[in-house]
């Protein structure tokens, strides 16, 4: 049975934010969560090579451990590059 001002509800007036906005235009954000994910890709493919440089055989453990690597440096890419919206709509006019 509270009421809240207009302003906090996000009353007619008020703009709606959305977080996922203010990641797309925060270069410095994409920068950091990029790259952490392109050196987490790094660290888990340096461990896949760890086990096969001390002459263990090359399981399916260690090719999907070579794979997630590199699908987390391809997301890190992803996430740096922002291909989502950058397209522009054709128009005919």
């Amino acid at each position: 049975m509270s009421t809240a001002p207009e302003a906090l509800t996000g009353g007619a007036g008020a703009p709606e934010s959305k977080p996922s906005q203010t990641f797309k235009n925060c270069w410095s954000c994409r920068i950091i969560s990029g790259g952490g994910l392109i050196l987490s890709g790094v660290y888990v493919f340096m461990a896949a090579r760890k086990v096969m440089r001390r002459g263990g055989p090359t399981s399916m453990g260690t090719v999907a451990q070579i794979t997630f690597a590199a699908s987390l440096a391809a997301w890190g890419i992803v996430v740096i590059a922002d291909p989502v919206g950058k397209a522009q709509k054709k128009t005919t006019t």
